[in-house]
C-alpha cells in the first residue's frame, strides 16, 4: 500500500512514526550495524492548528527548527512534510509512515511537549560514538532490562541527561515519557530497526503500531 505525502500528512497524528530507508554507505553501514531495513527514524508532533511538525535527530541543519527557529544539527523539530522532502529528495530515502492507535490523548501531548523542551538542541553523535553506541546496543546481555544501578541501566530514558542522542533514542524517550514504552531499557538498545514492524516494540497500556504505509514524495 502507498498514499502521496499530502494524504499522509493529512493522516498523521502525534505519535506516529516516519522510518526511512536509504542508499548511501553511511545508510547501508547504520542497517547493516543493526541488522534492521531502515536508517533513520522520526516522529510526528501534532497539535492544535499548527502544521504537523516531526520530532527526530539529524546531522544536517537544512531547515529551520520549529521550537527555537534557528538552523541548528541534532536534536530537532521541523515542519513534517519540508523533512520528509528533504529525506526524499537530497538524502535519497524512502519513506514510510507506520500509525499509533489508539490515538494520544491530552496527557500524552503534554509529555510530548516538555519531552521536546528538555532534549531540544541535543547533539548528535559522532559517527565514531553512534557506531559504537549501536554496536553495544546488539549485543544481547545489555538488550535486557535492568534493575536500578549505579550505571544508570534502571533509570527512565527520560531522567537520564543525554549529552548526545540519536534518532531512535530521541522517539524511544518521548514514547517512554508519553507511558508508551516500559522504563528500565539502556538507550542504546533502541535503533531505528526498533521502530520497523519485523521487531516488537512492546508497547504499553494495548498501544500498537501500524503496518508500515509507503509515503510517495513528490519530485524536487
Amino acid at each position: 500500500m502507498s498514499i502521496s505525502l499530502d494524504e499522509a500528512v493529512e493522516l498523521t497524528r502525534t505519535g506516529d512514526v516516519w522510518v526511512f530507508r536509504g542508499r548511501s554507505v553511511p545508510d547501508r553501514a547504520i542497517q547493516l550495524t543493526t541488522n534492521s531495513p531502515v536508517n533513520h527514524v522520526g516522529m510526528a508532533v501534532v497539535l492544535d492548528d499548527m502544521p504537523p511538525l516531526m520530532w527526530h535527530a539529524e546531522l544536517g541543519r537544512s531547515l529551520p527548527d520549529m521550537w527555537t527557529g534557528s538552523h541548528q544539527r541534532g536534536v530537532q523539530l521541523h515542519d513534517l512534510r519540508d523533512a520528509v522532502c528533504v529525506w526524499a529528495n537530497r538524502y535519497g530515502q524512502r519513506a514510510w509512515l507506520r500509525q499509533l492507535e489508539p490515538p494520544v490523548d491530552t496527557a500524552m501531548e503534554e509529555a510530548v511537549l516538555r519531552t521536546v523542551a528538555r532534549l531540544d538542541g541535543t547533539p548528535f553523535p559522532s559517527t565514531a560514538q553512534l557506531a559504537w553506541r549501536w554496536a553495544r546496543g546488539r549485543v544481547p546481555d545489555l538488550h535486557r532490562r535492568r534493575p536500578a544501578t549505579g550505571d544508570g541501566g534502571g533509570v527512565p530514558l527520560r531522567d537520564r541527561a543525554l549529552e548526545t542522542a540519536y534518532c531512535a533514542e530521541v522517539v524511544a524517550v518521548t514514547y517512554e515519557a508519553m507511558g508508551l514504552l516500559p522504563a528500565g531499557r539502556r538507550p542504546n538498545w533502541y535503533d531505528p530497526g526498533r521502530f520497523w514492524s519485523g521487531d516488537d516494540l512492546d508497547l504499553s497500556g494495548g498501544a500498537q503500531l501500524g503496518a508500515e504505509i509507503e509515503v510517495r514524495i513528490p519530485p524536487r
